[in-house]
């Protein structure tokens, strides 16, 4: 058994609790081997530039991780009281979620299985 009231194991948790800003998406419906070519172009550049190339990609999840770097940006200068002019992007993965599964019909009665992947995107930001 825990040691220690409930609110004593809380505050211990809390306490360990990265203080670094940071938003997540959950069940983005974008391959995490897609997700990726994006998030390697932004890993450990400023906020400024980081914003600028995820604008001007082509890519579809461009415009997903665009909505998540400006989260975990308002994040950082609401929540952290940090400077926005300072910030840079530290750690940046995708991680694997739930696949859809779907049926394809094919030629003599076959069935081939679509397979629709999701990931779990997470951008954490810093202070230079």
């Amino acid at each position: 058994m825990a040691k220690g009231h409930r609110s004593q194991i809380k505050r211990e948790r809390n306490a360990n609790k990265d203080a670094r800003p940071s938003a997540k998406l959950s069940y983005a419906r974008v391959s995490v081997q897609k997700a990726c070519f994006v998030l390697d172009a932004i890993r450990g550049k400023d906020v400024q530039t980081a914003l600028g190339i995820l604008t001007y990609s082509p890519r579809y999840a461009s415009s997903i991780i665009k909505k998540l770097l400006e989260s975990a940006i308002a994040n950082a200068e609401n929540n952290n009281g940090m400077d926005v002019n300072k910030l840079y992007v530290e750690e940046c993965y995708a991680n694997k979620g739930p696949t859809m599964k779907r049926i394809r019909p094919r030629a003599q009665g076959r069935a081939y299985r679509i397979e629709k992947r999701m990931s779990h995107i997470t951008v954490v930001l810093n202070e230079r």
